[in-house]
Formats: structure tokens, C-alpha cells, sequence
């Protein structure tokens, strides 16, 4: 992306002339990205742990060697090393262990010496924050995989646990749908201390300390009392399980499977994402199921659909991205709007419509036994996890189209069931969480398991927002309860700084965007002090060169306030679309903004962006959305012409 010299911005408002014609540039090339069945689909880049993984999960199962995917994830990982020595979480990012290790781990593995610069570097940084040990659970599980660390090292999850109640306090069906889909298969591969293979016998005992590290303190988001209740748990079952009786851990491996058969997903793969998958193959493979088995056979499958292969590098994706983008972009079209514009919008919700899942009833209904399914997933097919934002975002694009295109009744019925499936998922609190409803065990994140803070998926500002857009947008009212129950929710949420948290995008620019959008779709304007608060933060906030930015950073525990991060055009979109949401679209800010986005524009229409703005896990996981600075700048110039010249053929709509 272009560079904006701050005495470049004008404080005058752009012509709508110039903003028109970024409009037409950047929907054209978006129409050329559109696939020829009508859904668009973007990359989705995390950070180095996965591309590491798949090397390594080649070498786990022994397979033939790809010794030129190889040579392309090696320049991959090459490149995105940290000037710090070691790998970050994000681009631009600090060291980060885990990270580090992995990429490390594959480097060696594929042939780099550990006396190249790059890899000494790397040593010497991992070395320097105390060693391979220090990495998180899930690094370590890999490590005791290749033998070189002990089983005793890593916390003791008893594939047992599979067979307890519903109402046991540890369960897997209290924790998130990620949790489970990994942790599953995982049970089984630590009950059978399983070994990766490893034929080229490569070892990395040189990146652990050489002593023992004193005992490091506990995770900032554990609770002391619960965290030494788990970790002196952690040290019974240690010393217990080798005591379980042989018939109940096949029982409970059994089960394990069944879970993981059941919930295979075909070629989509278990969970939709790479962890779960992965574990997935290996689960099959320790169990002796042989490469041919349909069961294996479609879950190695799956795997290999998430790599990205380019010329000279290559990388592997943590899952994909169709609906979302697809939703999304229909919604730039559609406020484009025109001939191209609408009818490329149709067509991707066209394809949407039959991914809508309306007969399994997924693991959200253990709670909701009674609510009919209904829901859109993230990916192409992930049916027991459809999630509650994607469904939001689908439903408002289908009735804006049923309203802006006269399309009658085509989305009469995709529209009821989301909605019904979506109000039937409303958590107790009056928010939504993404998956499920009332995933509220916090406890839970204080077992040795859960060093990540990820293991729940509670109810967040941003999906919830989301969810009461699509409910105004459809004519609900604030007198109705659940309305009123959700908006509540939102007023509790919001900072003392007038933003909100942002689970799923980087990350109070996102949340105050999204509950922007939610209080205009309501009928709250910029005379209620949570709206006008909202606002006046976002322009305060604003970059000298016009834009917005924030940083994965500010996902810190001890975050104090915003701070200053370079420009995105994905964060200025957000930050433009919420201050219209507003009522601001005659601010200079705006008007600042858009020159900004106009300024930016790439010679191909678009905008390019290599920081992260999307939210995996707070302070583990991030991701690169590459459709995110194609499509929302375009939407936020869209909407401002729309504005600016009062067109009533294309109101404000919830988002």
C-alpha cells in the first residue's frame, strides 16, 4: 500500500468524482476475483507454527518426501523471520517461543544447517527467552511426539475424561468447539504416548536450556486458587494413570473416535481447522488405520487443501474463509451497487443459500435441544459448527438483497431459519459467543492444558453486535426483550473510553465499529452518550495521514488505553463505517479518511496490507485476512458516496 504524507491529506472533502472512481476501480477487480460459481474466497495467513506443522506432520507419518514444497515453505518461513531472531505471532510482531520452535524444528528438518546465520540467530534468541521448554502445551505435545522431551513434561489430559458426564465440571462439551475438535483426538495420541516416526532422525536438543528453569510463575489469566487446585490435579493423574484399568481406556479411546468419525466433515476436514485435522491423521495412524482407509484417506485430504503454492514459496492456511468473504463482498456490491455490482452480489448469495445447514444438529444443541438448526459456517462445510457471526452477516446480506433487488421471496425461508437459529442462541447474559450459547466456564482456563486462555468461547461485543444488526435490520424493536436483553449487554461491554473489545478483529476499532453499526440498526444516534462517546473516540484516535491503525498488542492484559500503530485500510474502513453508523459522515474525520483510502489505492484497484487485523485467539493467535483490504475500503467509499448524495435506494442498513 502507498505511503501518505501526512501534508498530502487534505482537510477538504474529497470530490465525489475521484471517490467514484476509486468506487468502479476497486469493484471491478473485485469482480475479477469472483470464482465462476459465484463465491469469492481469500487467503487466510496465521504465523509460522502451521506451515512448520505440516512438515512436520509429513514426518510423523513417514511420508514421501516433496523436497520442492519443502524448498517453497523454507523460503516462506525464511522470509518472515523477526529481526528479533526468532518468529512472531504477527507481522511486525515480537518473539515468540512457540513460534520459534516450530519454525526452528521444520528449518532443521528440511535440510537448513544449524550453524546458517538464520538458524544461529534463531537459536540464539530461543536460548535467550529459556530454552524449547518454555513453549506452550501445545508445542511441547510435538516435542514429546518426536522424543525430545518426556511425556511427564506435558500436563496429563486422560483420554478418560471422554467418558464423563455432562455434568462433570471438566468436560469437553464446556469448552469451545475448537477445544474440542482438537483436544479429541489429542486424548487419544497422549493415552498411547504416540512417536512420530521422524526417518531422517533429525533431533533439536540444542535449543534447550542447558539447566532446568526455576518454576515459572502462572499465566496472567489464571486464578491462583483454581490454578493450584488443576495443578496439583495434573500431579495425581500423573502418578494415577498408569493405573486405569486397560477395558475403560479402550472405551474411551473408542469413543474418541467416534467423536472424530462422526464429525469428519469429508474433505473440509474435522473442526474445519488445521489443528483438529491434523490431529485427526495422526489419531487414525497411531490407531493403525491404514493410509488407504476412507477415514484417514479423506481426513489426510483435508490437510492438503489448506496449502497455498505459489512460484517460490508456499505456506499451509489454518482453515478457509468462503462465507465470510463471500457475505461480506456481496455486501461492498450491494452498496455499490449497478448492473456488475448487484448481480455479481446475487450470485454469491446464490451459492451461499445451500450451505446453509438446516438438518444436523450440532454440538451447540447439547444446550439448545429444542432450536432447529439454521446457521452458516466460516468455511465450506463445517455442519456441526455453524457460528453465530457469519449466519448474522448472511442473513442481513440476503434481505437487503430481497429488499434492494426485488427478489420477492427468494430468501424468505434461508432468512426465518438463521434468524430463528440465531435468536435460539442468545446467552443468558443477552450477548451471543460465536459457537455456542452460555460458554461461560472460566474455570476451565485454569487447567495446565489451557496455558493458551482459549479453551471457552463466552458471548463478545463484536458477534454480538452483529447479531442485534441483523435482528434491527429485520424490524426488530428495543422494546422487544431479547432486543433489550442484547443492547444491555452491549451498553455493559462498552469501555470506559467509549470503545469496545474486539474478540474476532484487531480489535477495539473493530468492536467499536461493529456496535456502531448494531446501536444505528437500533435507532440510537449520535445524541446517546454511548453512541457520541463511541465516535468521539474513533476521531480522536485518528492517524495524522487520515487513516486508522491499531496493533495485535493491544490485546495485552494490561492494556491502558489506545496506542498509536501505523495506518490499514481494512482499520480506517471499520472506523469510516462506524462513524457514518454515527451520524458523522460530514466530519473532516470522515472526510480525511476517505481521502486516505483514495490516496492508498493500489494501481489494480485494491489495497494491500501486510499487518494483521484479524483475531484468532487474543495474545496467541492472529490472522492475515488478504480479502479484508479489498473489501471494506471499497464498502466505506461506497457508503460514503451513498451518503453524501442522500441516495434513498440504498439506506443505511444494519452493518
Amino acid at each position: 500500500m502507498k505511503d501518505v504524507p501526512n501534508d498530502l491529506v487534505s482537510e477538504a472533502e474529497p470530490g465525489l468524482g475521484a471517490v467514484e472512481a476509486g468506487i468502479s476501480r476497486a469493484s471491478e477487480a473485485l469482480l475479477r476475483q469472483q470464482r465462476g460459481d459465484g463465491h469469492w474466497v481469500f487467503e487466510l495467513e496465521a504465523d509460522a507454527t502451521i506451515p512448520a506443522e505440516y512438515v512436520l506432520l509429513r514426518q510423523h507419518l513417514a511420508e514421501p518426501d516433496d523436497l520442492e514444497l519443502e524448498r517453497k515453505i523454507g523460503n516462506y518461513l525464511r522470509r518472515i523471520q523477526g529481526d528479533h531472531g526468532g518468529w512472531p505471532l504477527f507481522h511486525g510482531g515480537g518473539f515468540d517461543i512457540s513460534a520459534s520452535v516450530k519454525a526452528y524444528f521444520c528449518l532443521k528438518m528440511i535440510g537448513d544447517s544449524p550453524d546458517a546465520p538464520h538458524m544461529a540467530r534463531a537459536r540464539a534468541a530461543i536460548l535467550a527467552h529459556g530454552g524449547a521448554g518454555r513453549a506452550n502445551v501445545f508445542t511441547r505435545i510435538l516435542l514429546a511426539m518426536f522424543g525430545e522431551i518426556p511425556w511427564r513434561r506435558v500436563p496429563t489430559i486422560p483420554v478418560e475424561m471422554i467418558l464423563l458426564p455432562r455434568w462433570f465440571p471438566v468436560h469437553i462439551g464446556r469448552m469451545s468447539y475448537w477445544a474440542r475438535t482438537v483436544l479429541v483426538p489429542l486424548l487419544v495420541l497422549q493415552a498411547l504416548r504416540v512417536r512420530a516416526r521422524n526417518p531422517r532422525g533429525v533431533r533439536i536438543q540444542e535449543i534447550f536450556a542447558p539447566r532446568r528453569l526455576a518454576w515459572k510463575r502462572a499465566r496472567s489469566h489464571k486464578h491462583p486458587g483454581w490454578a493450584l487446585f488443576f495443578n496439583g490435579l495434573d500431579g495425581g493423574l500423573k502418578v494415577a494413570e498408569p493405573f486405569w484399568p486397560r477395558t475403560l481406556r479402550k472405551q474411551a479411546i473408542d469413543r474418541c473416535v467416534a467423536f472424530v468419525t462422526e464429525r469428519l466433515n469429508g474433505e473440509d476436514g474435522l473442526g474445519a481447522i488445521y489443528p483438529a485435522m491434523a490431529n485427526a491423521v495422526m489419531m487414525y495412524d497411531a490407531l493403525g488405520y491404514p493410509e488407504d482407509h476412507p477415514d484417514r484417506a479423506i481426513a489426510r485430504h483435508s490437510v492438503e487443501k489448506l496449502l497455498v503454492i505459489r512460484e517460490d514459496e508456499a505456506y499451509c492456511q489454518p482453515c478457509v474463509s468462503p462465507v465470510w468473504d463471500t457475505a461480506l463482498t456481496a455486501h461492498a456490491m450491494l452498496e455499490v451497487g449497478g448492473e456488475a455490482a448487484e448481480a455479481a452480489a446475487a450470485r454469491g448469495l446464490e451459492w451461499l443459500k445451500p450451505l446453509q445447514e438446516l438438518e444436523v444438529k450440532g454440538d451447540w444443541a447439547e444446550l439448545r435441544p429444542h432450536v432447529r438448526p439454521g446457521g452458516w459456517a466460516f468455511q465450506y462445510r463445517n455442519a456441526h459448527y455453524p457460528d453465530l457471526d457469519d449466519t448474522a452477516v448472511v442473513v442481513m446480506a440476503m434481505d437487503r438483497a430481497r429488499d434492494q433487488l426485488g427478489l420477492d421471496a427468494r430468501y424468505d425461508e434461508a432468512i426465518s431459519r438463521g434468524t430463528e437459529w440465531t435468536v435460539g442462541l442468545q446467552s443468558g447474559d443477552g450477548g451471543w459467543g460465536a459457537f455456542d450459547a452460555d460458554n461461560t466456564h472460566f474455570y476451565l482456563n485454569n487447567i495446565p492444558f489451557a496455558d493458551h486462555g482459549a479453551l471457552l468461547d463466552p458471548p463478545t461485543a463484536d458477534v454480538s453486535a452483529r447479531c442485534v444488526s441483523m435482528l434491527a435490520q429485520l424490524g426488530e424493536t428495543r422494546e422487544n426483550p431479547r432486543m433489550r436483553a442484547a443492547l444491555d449487554y452491549l451498553e455493559r461491554e462498552q469501555e470506559a473510553d467509549g470503545s469496545w473489545f474486539g474478540r474476532w478483529g484487531v480489535n477495539y476499532i473493530y468492536g467499536t465499529w461493529s456496535a456502531l453499526c448494531a446501536l444505528n440498526a437500533a435507532g440510537l444516534d449520535g445524541t446517546v452518550p454511548s453512541v457520541r462517546r463511541a465516535a468521539d473516540w474513533l476521531i480522536a484516535i485518528q492517524n495524522p495521514d487520515g487513516g486508522w491503525g491499531e496493533d495485535c498488542q493491544s490485546y495485552k492484559l494490561d492494556y491502558r488505553g489506545y496506542e498509536p500503530a501505523p495506518s490499514t485500510a481494512s482499520q480506517t474502513a471499520w472506523a469510516l463505517l462506524g462513524l457514518m453508523a454515527a451520524g458523522e459522515v460530514d466530519h473532516p474525520a470522515v472526510a480525511r479518511g476517505i481521502e486516505y483510502l483514495r490516496l492508498t489505492q493500489g494501481e489494480d484497484g485494491l489495497w494491500a496490507q501486510d499487518h494483521y487485523t484479524g483475531g484468532g485467539f487474543p495474545r496467541v493467535f492472529y490472522l492475515r485476512y488478504h480479502g479484508y483490504p479489498k473489501f471494506f475500503p471499497l464498502w466505506a467509499m461506497a457508503r460514503f458516496r451513498n451518503l453524501k448524495q442522500g441516495n434513498a435506494a440504498r439506506p443505511l442498513h444494519g452493518m
